[in-house]
């Protein structure tokens, strides 16, 4: 899986503050625990469900600076619910749920882009239900048909929206992502949206406000 604008956009989004203890679900190749390693200093879980995603995870958590920090763990969540004593102050996931897409060619990129087949979303709300501390956050990013289905989900699942993004990618096109904070309280919502590309299809200034830190310099698309 190749390191997207989304994962790199929803890894600057997310607020760690106070987090000392901090679960990736589905890492993939590993870059938001990195990025969020980079943002704080908190103990990370990283979980990954595909083996060979998880080998490349490791492999790329080794090689940084902050390889000491992050335990990458080839498991489910069901599985890793089971045995985790730890309560998270920040749970973070990227779960590609595309309910009305064609399935991609290839069994590995099948999961990744279906894990309702093998991470329903019920099974997710009550994984983090089960480990977030009582004044943590779960930030998730959806396709935005999803991310609207998951959000009803989750106010039955007594996980309340504090904050959500919608990304854009220009001006002029509806939202294609939401990027959304849970918190087991309820709290007021702060609403805002971000765009990605300018007319020119250049990064906007709002975009690489946001990620600069995480950019060795920007680029066109």
């Amino acid at each position: 899986m190749k390191v997207g604008t989304d994962s790199v956009l929803f890894g600057a989004w997310v607020d760690t503050n106070n987090s000392k203890h901090l679960l990736d679900i589905g890492t993939g190749t590993g870059i938001l625990a990195l990025m969020m390693a980079q943002k704080c200093n908190a103990i990370i879980d990283a979980i990954e469900l595909d083996e060979a995603a998880c080998l490349q995870a490791k492999e790329n958590i080794e090689q940084s600076i902050w390889a000491q920090r992050i335990n990458v763990i080839h498991t489910s969540l069901q599985n890793f619910c089971l045995n985790n004593q730890t309560l998270y102050d920040l749970i973070i996931a990227n779960p590609p749920y595309f309910v009305d897409a064609h399935k991609a060619s290839g069994a590995a990129r099948n999961i990744a882009r279906h894990m309702n087949e093998t991470l329903s979303i019920n099974d997710l709300l009550q994984g983090v239900n089960t480990m977030l501390n009582n004044d943590g956050r779960f930030c998730v990013i959806l396709p935005y048909k999803e991310g609207l289905l998951f959000y009803q989900q989750a106010v039955k699942s007594n996980l309340f929206c504090s904050r959500i993004t919608r990304v854009k990618t220009k001006a002029d096109k509806p939202a294609k992502r939401l990027m959304m904070a849970f918190t087991k309280n309820m709290l007021p919502i702060n609403e805002d949206e971000i765009i990605i590309l300018d007319k020119n299809n250049h990064f906007t200034k709002a975009y690489m406000d946001v990620t600069n830190d995480f950019y060795l310099t920007h680029h066109t698309r």
